[in-house]
């Protein structure tokens, strides 16, 4: 997956479409850990039924996410993705926490920020909390960090909040939210 949809169309071709997910079935079946007595056959009928969010779920792969489904929300009948890769993504890093942190910055601006990136994916960054429930399902971000939604008070106050994993625990950090690394991205959730 190297090609990039049109970003202003947000529809995959049909060869793209039938890839990812053929891409997406491979990793669910790989995973049965990470989503215990759900089935594929109703996964992938949601996702046909919501192209937008299958075009979602492509730029997650296409930026190295590799995403999974990871629950089911039984009140609204919507499964959840996770970006799912060992690694914070590698198309999503080098980037700040949100625009107003990109425009503050005089020199060395970043590309992008992680809150554009996604709103531009139609994901949501993942939270402290999915952050953590996602390394119930194994060992993620053990050599590079991963923005996570700030909370309100501490962006106002111009900082930003990342986790990762070391000594087998989850760390959650601060920094300046324009400040932007090689070793840190972002995780994002979908709901379909």
């Amino acid at each position: 997956m190297t090609t990039s949809p049109s970003s202003s169309k947000k529809e995959l071709s049909l060869e793209q479409h039938e890839e990812l997910l053929k891409l997406i079935k491979a990793r669910f079946e790989k995973n049965m850990d990470r989503h215990q007595g759900l089935e594929w056959a109703n996964v992938q009928a949601k996702l046909e039924a919501q192209t937008e969010k299958l075009w979602s779920l492509y730029e997650m792969e296409r930026t190295g996410g590799e995403p999974d489904v990871v629950d089911h929300d039984n009140k609204t009948n919507e499964y959840i993705f996770y970006d799912c890769s060992a690694e914070s993504p590698k198309g999503r890093r080098s980037v700040c926490y949100d625009h107003e942190a990109l425009e503050s910055r005089k020199q060395h601006k970043p590309e992008n920020s992680t809150i554009n990136m996604a709103a531009v994916m139609g994901i949501e960054l993942l939270t402290e909390v999915q952050y953590r429930e996602l390394q119930k399902l194994g060992n993620f971000d053990l050599k590079i960090s991963s923005w996570v939604k700030t909370p309100a008070n501490i962006r106002k106050l111009g900082g930003a909040i990342f986790c990762d994993r070391r000594y087998d625990t989850v760390f959650v950090y601060h920094n300046g939210a324009d400040s932007y690394y090689a070793a840190r991205g972002f995780r994002g959730s979908l709901r379909v």
